[in-house]
């Protein structure tokens, strides 16, 4: 199986919502302590879209990763009492108690019944047209009481695609699932009889001077809503997607061929075009598929159309597909990060873009659990130019925290086990690295991750970037990932430059020390006149923000 697409730019925006297509997007809060004030009052910027969005509840309270004094995010997490983890949570939902207070009774509910259930003790939310108690989980919310309560008694679904979308809540609170929300009777409306003439009613006074409307020539609207069509030949099956506008270099199509299912995503900036069946040219808009025959004998049709099948849905609407992907590799980048290699299924064909994430979706105690992850690549200096040698494979750089929920599992995967990978997301566009003559980076702990394809791409990609400066924080020496590629990418190319900054450094440690401040940033952050400038904080939780100036 082939999938074939590529081009000299993108315009993956052109179809977004309400025709958002502005030159940067406003979205952005701060946690770097002094960071917030500094940039206001550097008058020159302006915020911009995340390269990361997914909330998470990791790393831990006191992890490195957390460049903040203890107590202070920007994420709106709460400390949880002891005793209300994620794996708590998963007790209390198996332990048969009666979460929702209905003695197993399962309701059909009215949007009247939902607002009565919104007090602490009493709450209810509707995710989706499924109504739960969320009293029960408020305790162990890591974004705590207030958060939850933005969504009793109310329908909750787009707050909770806001903030955390990937989360599998029906697995979270199937014990707290009240029922459905009943569906409003609605009065069907007749449709008016159709026009019997083209020509304007006899009370609407036209002007002689205008030929009548009967003769004027109809100009239909345009379609931009993809199609598609397939051809074959002795030994293959070709399905041709017309997108109908440009598309990036790579990434924009996922393909998956499972079990003699067919699944087809092509990402569209905010929209998502998918064909699912049974069974690329971007400069001109077309994504090709060629799929190899078993038997050389003629198909009399491509397949039986599946759900959603032929569909053009925002992205955000579309409920997240998993493939299984094999670990093939483990390798330790510090006393307690490791580098894991994904290998995908024969059947499909994806690319993770610079800046996109996938999620990880694992059962643990028959509950599942997803986190995001940027996936990196094999090594920050590469061996050689040749991208032809370059694999398919996901890399991800994982932290493993001792009392985690997730990562101990994965640490104790074997070669050859398999992991639930997703396709991939993210509200990045690469277009704005296009726009700008200098970038600053600030990471800290494995929040480096999503630099680290931005550092590659600006240094062998990118040759309008003169300068890349990066400010690395870390607690301890022993914590910087990868600091040795670092130190030689920047030593071969003097447009990268590294700045590591420690918490806790040891006596012999002579850089830089302590937390971020209006003064280090004053140093660090130079403005070169005439220059456009982006600025890419990522810190705890791989959270992302983006200013430009």
């Amino acid at each position: 199986m082939m999938s074939n697409n590529s081009s000299e730019d993108s315009d993956e925006d052109e179809i977004e919502e309400n025709g958002v297509r502005g030159k940067y997007f406003s979205i952005v809060t701060s946690f770097f302590s002094g960071f917030p004030e500094f940039i206001r009052n550097w008058s020159c910027f302006r915020r911009v879209a995340m390269l990361n969005v997914p909330s998470q509840s990791f790393p831990a309270v006191g992890s490195q990763q957390r460049v903040a004094p203890a107590g202070q995010s920007s994420r709106n997490k709460v400390v949880l009492k002891p005793g209300h983890s994620l794996m708590d949570w998963i007790r209390v939902a198996k332990s048969g108690r009666d979460l929702t207070g209905l003695r197993g009774r399962v309701l059909d509910v009215t949007e009247e019944e939902l607002q009565k259930h919104n007090t602490r003790e009493d709450c209810w939310t509707c995710i989706r047209g499924m109504v739960y108690n969320v009293s029960p989980y408020m305790d162990y919310h890591p974004g705590g009481e207030e958060e939850l309560m933005k969504a009793a008694g109310i329908d909750g679904t787009k707050l909770f695609d806001q903030v955390h979308r990937w989360v599998n809540y029906e697995s979270m609170l199937k014990e707290c699932l009240v029922g459905r929300m009943a569906v409003k009777a609605t009065t069907v409306m007749k449709a008016p009889p159709p026009p019997t003439s083209l020509l304007p009613p006899a009370s609407l006074n036209l002007s002689s001077s205008l030929p009548p409307l009967a003769t004027l020539p109809l100009v239909p609207p345009k379609d931009v809503r993809p199609s598609y069509d397939w051809f074959q030949t002795d030994v293959t099956v070709n399905i041709v997607v017309y997108t109908k506008r440009k598309l990036p270099n790579s990434g924009c199509s996922t393909v998956d061929l499972q079990d003699d299912v067919l699944r087809v995503e092509v990402h569209l900036g905010k929209m998502s075009y998918m064909l699912h069946l049974l069974q690329t040219s971007c400069a001109v808009g077309k994504i090709q598929v060629s799929i190899h025959k078993l038997v050389k004998e003629k198909w009399a049709e491509l397949g039986e159309p599946m759900e959603f099948h032929d569909s053009l849905f925002k992205r955000k609407d579309r409920d997240i597909f998993y493939r299984e992907c094999v670990l093939v590799s483990k390798t330790e980048v510090t006393h307690d990060t490791w580098l894991f290699r994904l290998q995908l299924p024969s059947g499909t064909a994806m690319h993770v873009p610079v800046g996109k994430h996938i999620y990880l979706k694992i059962l643990i105690q028959d509950t599942e659990v997803v986190k995001p992850y940027t996936p990196v690549e094999e090594t920050l200096v590469p061996a050689t130019q040749d991208t032809t040698l370059e694999t398919d494979d996901i890399f991800l750089m994982i932290k493993v925290y001792p009392d985690g929920v997730l990562t101990p599992h994965l640490n104790k995967l074997n070669i050859g086990d398999h992991l639930s990978v997703s396709s991939p997301g993210g509200p990045f566009s690469f277009r704005l690295l296009r726009e700008v003559t200098h970038l600053y980076l600030f990471a800290a702990g494995t929040g480096f991750t999503p630099m680290a394809r931005v550092i590659r791409l600006a240094l062998q990609g990118l040759d309008s970037i003169r300068k890349t400066k990066l400010m690395f924080f870390n607690r301890q020496e022993r914590d910087i990932l990868w600091r040795s590629e670092l130190d030689s990418l920047a030593a071969k190319d003097k447009r990268l430059q590294v700045e590591y900054v420690l918490s806790e450094p040891c006596d012999r440690w002579t850089g830089r020390k302590g937390r971020i401040g209006a003064s280090m940033l004053t140093d660090f952050l130079v403005k070169p006149e005439g220059s456009k400038v982006l600025v890419c904080v990522c810190g705890p939780s791989a959270f992302t923000e983006l200013t430009v100036g």
